[in-house]
């Protein structure tokens, strides 16, 4: 078990999926609590500031989220990242849960195109809708972010989804 996982968070996300995983999932977990859960996955947390994690969906406590994902909303474009679940909820279908919330938040926020970069989840977001592409075209906003610029690495599948 993650350290700072707690059994009431993991026994709370798996009765939200159990009735209804949108009612388990918030905005705003603690910031050091996920940054240690991003840490422990080996995403990169050096970019994030308390304002954007406030910006992130999670699962379980805030004190100590099971599963999350984040999202940065720049105009008509934003850039899903960090998806991350706790190794003990995977194939519960919280990621899935996670990526339809951020996916429709974007979108009530007139987002029309979703992009992220993955080194190791491409086969999960393209059973998604998502679909790879060179990261040439990438739009302005989305090249100016730190994640896209310097913090994954070039090998990064880079893709997107028309919301």
């Amino acid at each position: 078990m993650r350290a700072g996982a707690t059994r009431e968070g993991r026994e709370e996300c798996r009765q939200g999926r159990m009735t209804n995983l949108g009612k388990a999932i918030s905005a705003g977990p603690a910031p050091e609590a996920a940054r240690s859960l991003l840490a422990a996955a080996n995403l990169p947390i050096s970019d994030l500031t308390d304002e954007q994690l406030t910006k992130f969906f999670y699962c379980g406590q805030a004190a100590a989220p099971s599963a999350l994902i984040g999202l940065e909303i720049y105009g008509a474009e934003a850039l899903l990242r960090s998806l991350v679940v706790d190794p003990s909820l995977r194939s519960t279908g919280l990621g899935s849960a996670l990526v339809e919330r951020a996916e429709a938040h974007a979108a009530t926020h007139g987002v029309g195109t979703l992009y992220l970069l993955t080194t190791t989840a491409e086969t999960f977001f393209a059973r998604r809708g998502y679909h790879r592409i060179d990261r040439a075209v990438a739009p302005a906003a989305i090249r100016s972010t730190r994640e896209f610029s310097g913090l994954c690495p070039a090998s990064s599948a880079f893709m997107f989804k028309r919301l």
